[in-house]
């Protein structure tokens, strides 16, 4: 069902040319709007963190001059929400041939198909319908693997050629995705992975702009903007792109993983929205979010993790999302509201992490997935309290240990305990933790499993496991 027009518009060619609608191509089109928005200071990219000075300016340029793009980059870098963006620098609506028989969206003053070309010559412009296509439906993507010429060019109707029609004719195609996405924006994710027959289809249309379907080609003078996306460890490898078709590309724009851990949490706060409201809110005290982030930032420069395959953004949310759960679950159970996630929720992390990396099998010392996990959350666990320490000091963030106590911690314990056992918090948690440590029982028990597996990754305590639960001995 097509979207309602917000105001009338013209319902016929010859009101349509009164109007004084003048055609321009996609490119033109996108690049009149980006220009705009432009010179207005408007947002280009809400959403997109981190690229200000690296990945924005070079896509600006792309746009200015008209190219098509390949965004190279490893998973989880903003690749596929960027391209889908791109949308926005669109006409909200566009007019074109309103015949049932017409395969593509016709520019109405500039048909490219037989049909729409006698249509337009053998009737009255005021007897010739218009209808309108909105932006949003002129997008489309597809995901390498598994695509044919068919799906994405076009095939030969068998049907047609029983009843008459010449193979070599326009009248025999079946259209495939990307002729019929004419006057839109078509991507391909993972470029390395199509077909070699598709890539060389894909060449002659980014080269001449027509359509070759078993060697019959087929003169249409298609308007797209196309764009791809690759990882660089496959698109660099040679025979995994025709080189005609890598020529043809007018920009490569290099995408990568946040350079601040900030931008990290900046995503991770963007992506979770309202997530930690309802009915059972949950707190985060923010050297949690430093940790998950700092969990992402030394899995992607672990030499047990094959970086060829990149961790992904969504390894960062994925986890993040379970430690949300963990506390949320805490706190239904025993009633807790607000809930906060704690060290000890960590432990269900594997969950949300096994398959999302890939181990370098090369490595000398071979280590199973969930034990690389566990080094790389130890080590972030360190290098994140280290941080707080050097700041505030360590006497001030351990001072209420200091007296000798024996601390057992665990996810389903409820916060109260925490809060007996610990009865006084020093003043000084509260600004070096930036979270009411002394007022929320359940931030408290944050608070106090972070000072613990700080001070054990620091060797100040000792530590043993039992029963799933972890004791912690001054």
């Amino acid at each position: 069902m097509k979207a309602i027009l917000a105001a009338p518009q013209p319902t016929t060619l010859q009101a349509l040319l009164d109007s004084g609608w003048k055609s321009k191509t996609v490119k033109q089109e996108v690049r009149d709007n980006f220009t705009q928005m432009l010179a207005t200071g408007e947002q280009l990219f809400p959403g997109i963190v981190g690229y200000d000075d690296t990945v924005i300016p070079e896509i600006n340029l792309a746009l200015l001059a008209g190219h098509d793009m390949l965004f190279l980059g490893e998973k989880g870098q903003a690749k596929s929400r960027i391209m889908r963006m791109l949308i926005r620098f669109l006409d909200e609506w566009i007019p074109y041939l309103d015949h049932p028989d017409l395969p593509v969206h016709e520019d109405p003053t500039n048909p490219i198909t037989s049909l729409g070309k006698r249509l337009v010559a053998e009737h009255d412009p005021a007897d010739i319908k218009i209808a309108w296509w909105g932006r949003e439906e002129r997008y489309a993507e597809r995901l390498s693997p598994g695509t044919k010429f068919a799906d994405i060019i076009g095939e030969i109707d068998p049907a047609k050629l029983t009843g008459g029609v010449s193979m070599s004719a326009e009248e025999a195609l079946s259209f495939g995705l990307i002729p019929r996405l004419h006057r839109g924006i078509f991507a391909m994710n993972e470029l390395p992975e199509l077909d070699d027959l598709v890539q060389v289809g894909l060449f002659n249309i980014l080269e001449e702009r027509d359509v070759q379907i078993r060697g019959y080609p087929i003169q249409f003078d298609l308007d797209l903007m196309i764009l791809f996306s690759a990882n660089p460890s496959t698109y660099n490898r040679s025979g995994k792109v025709i080189p005609q078709l890598k020529d043809r590309i007018g920009t490569i724009i290099q995408t990568h993983y946040p350079e601040e851990r900030d931008q990290g949490i900046e995503i991770l706060q963007q992506e979770l929205g309202a997530e930690l409201e309802g009915d059972y809110p949950v707190v985060v005290p923010y050297f949690m979010y430093q940790i998950i982030e700092e969990i992402t930032n030394q899995a992607r420069h672990s030499k047990y993790i094959d970086q060829d395959s990149g961790v992904s953004a969504r390894f960062s949310l994925a986890n993040f999302r379970t430690l949300i759960a963990s506390a949320r679950h805490r706190g239904i159970i025993h009633g807790e509201q607000p809930a906060a996630p704690r060290i000890s929720d960590f432990g269900h992390l594997h969950s949300s992490s096994l398959g999302k990396l890939e181990l370098d099998l090369m490595g000398t010392h071979q280590m199973s997935e969930r034990q690389v996990l566990e080094s790389v959350t130890a080590e972030a666990i360190k290098i994140v309290f280290n941080e707080y320490v050097e700041e505030h000091g360590l006497g001030a963030i351990a001072e209420i240990f200091r007296g000798g106590v024996r601390v057992e911690v665990g996810d389903l314990l409820p916060s109260k305990e925490y809060a007996e056992r610990l009865k006084k918090v020093p003043p000084a948690w509260d600004m070096a933790f930036e979270v009411n440590a002394s007022e929320s029982d359940a931030v408290r028990a944050s608070c106090v499993e972070f000072v613990l597996a700080g001070l054990y990754s620091m060797e100040k305590i000792s530590r043993s496991q039992r029963h799933g639960k972890i004791e912690y001995e001054i």
